[in-house]
């Protein structure tokens, strides 16, 4: 193992493996070590200051969910939007879980809107489901705001793809769209353009929300597909 490994190895929480093994059903447990995310990201402020995160950058794939976790955000931490688009094309085709991939959240994002929304219509066209999910997730935390328009409902909306992990992030997507923009999207709903889980799903995550007035709620729960 190498050092990075080794370092992480000394935070290992069985406990906690036990629990991340169960939220992560399509990774072996021999590849979880069992480290909390705020105990990688404080690993991450350590190693950044050493260049030689840039080789552990460079050794892909990782065994380790962890080693993952740490080169999400690793990338996250990068300045340099040119580096952070080419370090997630050599990167994402090798996500494979959930926790990874919404992990990913780098924040030089916000000063290249333009930018970034071209890579997210070539990712969210990908076969490669985090890939998808990489572009949906992007998509609720940067575009859901000043930015938003109606084309980035409609590129959600364009998804053709039945992976679980890709729906859920697409009904997660349409209930923060809901709440935000409740005019351009409840419009979604009375028309049905979604199936019945993600339709069902958007809907339960919204009146989940304490941001939603109760006659939104109410209104909403009508429109269930049942």
């Amino acid at each position: 193992m190498n050092e990075i490994v080794n370092k992480l190895f000394t935070y290992q929480d069985l406990k906690f493996k036990e629990f991340n093994s169960k939220l992560l059903p399509n990774i072996d447990k021999n590849n979880i070590i069992g480290v909390k995310v705020p105990i990688i990201r404080k690993l991450s402020k350590e190693i950044i200051k050493n260049n030689d995160y840039k080789l552990f950058l460079k050794k892909l794939p990782h065994k380790y969910v962890e080693e993952n976790m740490l080169h999400g955000i690793l990338i996250s931490m990068n300045n340099n939007i040119d580096e952070v688009l080419l370090e997630l094309d050599r990167f994402l085709p090798y996500v494979d879980n959930w926790a990874v991939c919404d992990l990913i959240k780098p924040q030089i994002f916000k000063k290249n809107l333009k930018k970034v929304y071209e890579n997210i219509k070539t990712w969210i066209k990908s076969n490669e489901i985090y890939k998808i999910r990489f572009a949906i997730v992007t998509l609720l935390n940067f575009y859901l705001d000043d930015e938003f328009n109606i084309d980035i409902n409609n590129l959600v909306l364009s998804i053709n793809n039945d992976d679980y992990y890709v729906q859920m992030a697409i009904a997660w997507y349409f209930s923060f769209a809901l709440i935000k923009h409740w005019d351009e999207t409840i419009i979604i709903f009375e028309n049905k353009k979604l199936n019945k889980f993600v339709h069902n799903k958007s809907i339960q995550k919204s009146i989940e929300s304490y941001r939603l007035d109760d006659n939104k709620k109410g209104y909403l729960k009508k429109l269930k597909i049942r």
